[in-house]
């Protein structure tokens, strides 16, 4: 493998580099998240990082790079005395990686040859004090991002599987990499990365050009490229050593303290987390420009990389920090600095029952924009959103990695063993089957002997993403504005939840003569939030085109993911005034809800007719699809989670 490409050598990119080096400097900031398109060298500039990093001192022959100086509970211990010195690592965790290799496993080699019990360490042990980088992180398996989370946030590992009980120590600066393209982060784990940088290729022509020069020098020759940088990564390095050195002595004043305090105030960021990281990320500052103290421009500088991932109080506001947002609250800051600090009174009553934690307020709901047309076309504002209760598919499906229904999966937990189905070895059901045939099989030293009938299978089970297809009458018929304005409501409420769940959403309108796709199926909340806001309703109801619109969606959908099972959610009154083909518009829509029932896909009428008297033509829609029908007003909060559940019940 040749040289990697020299950190100083990487054009533009001034914030990413700033973000990763602070980091260096303090691993408590809690890591980088890296947004951008794809081809702009993230990847690149954090494989660069490691090689700043200062060396370690390590117990000799620990396999979970044990600090001399600083005794652990590890499983390789007690150590003796000594150190050696090694490099800090760059530890990589692909994609498709399973728990195993994250977390570590039964040594299979030992348990065979020697009959113990022994742990083999994984990727998060081979972390520990140096950088865990997971490229695509977004696209991350969600049971490997619970696993993630809860190393970063204790610094330990914890392993109970396979008779195996290992605790060990796991710090590591976390850097992941991903393109907002392919969906979007978790908030679960967004929030777990200290700073976010969002990069783009530069549009400036010299900058492009000294790009392309540069990476064309390094690849013809790698290690000459990287010697003519070499000096200016070491002065890098000795920068690192030099502000981690100077960080314990670093002063951060009271004045600069509620700076910090009053500009996360005024974003109104969740929880406290920001302001831990804020001050952190200014101390780092301060100490790489070599300041005793903290001093505005540090703080200025660690908002900009630290909270721009936590303003999002709601997934369709656009990320990042406008620069007069970062003015008012830099202002705000800024008076808060100068006034004196009132102290908290003594209670000896002890605190209030409310505490002292803040629950913030739901954020004001975006209003569409599309343009009014009179009585025929209408611009609509969607009913305010709501936490939505998981919509599960009943069943165990196969689909696509995701947090909602239950699934067979490749990666997910081991619930059995068994003889004829699964993924990949399961040891211990293989050891139990194998070690009552022992004496038989003439085995005396320790090991087992196996035969091919003792081996057993791992069952997985874990979670699957579904897709949720919303068909919504935006006709002039029967109130159209409240119709649109519950589904859009309902819709926004569903995919806050799919951004959590890895779900598809889609929406499927139809009014005038022909049915639109309004929102094809997607996880981006980004996308999902600009296509809503485009919505209009007027005109005639071509019922029968709108469920053959779905159908084409769906059938488009199973191509392109078969293992994804979707749910179909129909909203309307019932009526069918137009059709494409001139027949009888009704009996056309029936036939057209007919044919999703042959194709088996789980459905539920939403009935939004109203009135003192009622036709009951949604009902017969509901009948032909082989559907629950239900209320209007039971779209609700409460009623939603029932409606989904109905689609199978029926």
């Amino acid at each position: 493998m040749g040289a990697r490409f020299p950190f100083s050598a990487v054009v533009g990119h001034d914030d990413l580099r700033t973000a990763l080096l602070l980091n260096a400097v303090h691993p408590s900031i809690g890591g980088v998240l890296v947004r951008g398109e794809k081809g702009t060298a993230k990847s690149t500039v954090v494989r660069a990082l490691a090689a700043l990093l200062p060396e370690l001192d390590v117990v000799p022959g620990c396999r979970f790079g044990c600090d001399p100086a600083t005794p652990t509970d590890c499983p390789d211990g007690p150590h003796g005395h000594g150190a050696d010195r090694r490099p800090a690592r760059l530890v990589e965790l692909p994609v498709g990686a399973t728990e195993d290799r994250l977390i570590g496993s039964l040594d299979l080699e030992r348990a065979l040859t020697e009959g113990v019990r022994a742990y083999q360490p994984g990727l998060l042990a081979a972390a520990h004090r140096g950088v865990l980088y997971v490229d695509e992180v977004n696209l991350l398996h969600d049971h490997l991002v619970d696993l993630l989370l809860d190393a970063a946030a204790m610094g330990r590992a914890h392993v109970e599987r396979e008779g195996v009980s290992v605790s060990h120590a796991a710090s590591f600066l976390l850097v992941g990499t991903m393109n907002p393209e392919e969906g979007e982060l978790r908030p679960q784990l967004l929030d777990r990365f200290g700073l976010t940088v969002a990069v783009r290729a530069s549009r400036d022509v010299p900058t492009r050009t000294e790009v392309v020069r540069r990476r064309l020098a390094y690849e013809a020759d790698p290690e000459g490229f990287a010697a003519r940088w070499a000096e200016a990564d070491q002065d890098l390095a000795r920068r690192i050593v030099a502000a981690r050195d100077r960080l314990a002595d670093v002063v951060l004043p009271d004045a600069e303290l509620r700076r910090i305090a009053g500009i996360c105030a005024a974003f109104e960021v969740d929880g406290m987390r920001a302001d831990l990281v804020v001050a952190r990320t200014a101390t780092a500052h301060a100490a790489w420009r070599g300041a005793a103290e903290v001093a505005e421009e540090d703080v200025a500088a660690a908002v900009r990389l630290a909270l721009p991932h936590r303003k999002r109080r709601d997934p369709f506001d656009e990320p990042g920090l406008e620069e007069e947002q970062l003015n008012d609250a830099l202002q705000q800051g800024a008076e808060a600095a100068q006034e004196p600090e009132d102290g908290p009174e003594d209670d000896p009553e002890g605190p209030d029952d409310d505490g002292g934690s803040e629950l913030p307020g739901e954020p004001p709901e975006s209003t569409p924009d599309g343009p009014g047309a009179g009585s025929t076309e209408r611009s609509h504002a969607p009913a305010p959103a709501f936490r939505a209760r998981l919509l599960e598919v009943p069943g165990v499906g196969e689909g696509a990695p995701g947090k909602r229904s239950r699934a067979r999966a490749r990666t997910g937990r081991v619930v059995r063993s068994s003889t004829v189905d699964g993924t990949g070895l399961h040891l211990v059901g293989t050891l139990a089957a194998a070690a009552p045939h022992q004496a038989a099989r003439g085995r005396r030293g320790p090991g087992l002997e196996l035969r091919g009938a003792d081996l057993r299978l791992s069952v997985r089970e874990g979670k699957e993403g579904n897709l949720v297809l919303f068909v919504v009458d935006a006709s002039g018929s029967m109130a159209a504005r409240q119709r649109m304005s519950a589904v859009s409501g309902a819709v926004i409420s569903l995919l806050r939840d799919a951004y959590q769940r890895r779900d598809k959403v889609g929406v499927v309108t139809f009014r005038g003569r022909e049915a639109h796709t309004a929102l094809p199926p997607t996880n981006s909340v980004d996308a999902a939030a600009a296509r809503l806001r485009a919505l209009r309703t007027g005109g005639r109801t071509p019922l029968a085109d709108g469920l053959l619109r779905a159908r084409r969606v769906l059938e488009t959908e199973r191509v392109r993911d078969p293992r994804r099972r979707p749910l179909l959610v129909l909203l309307t009154d019932g009526r069918a005034t137009a059709t494409g083909t001139g027949g009888d518009p009704m009996r056309d829509a029936l036939r057209a809800a007919g044919l999703l029932a042959a194709d088996r896909v789980a459905s539920v009428v939403v009935d939004c007719e109203h009135g003192p008297v009622r036709l009951g033509l949604a009902a017969r829609v509901a009948g032909a699809l082989e559907a629950a029908c239900v209320r209007l007003e039971e779209l609700s909060a409460d009623q939603v989670a029932g409606v989904v559940r109905a689609a199978r019940a029926a």
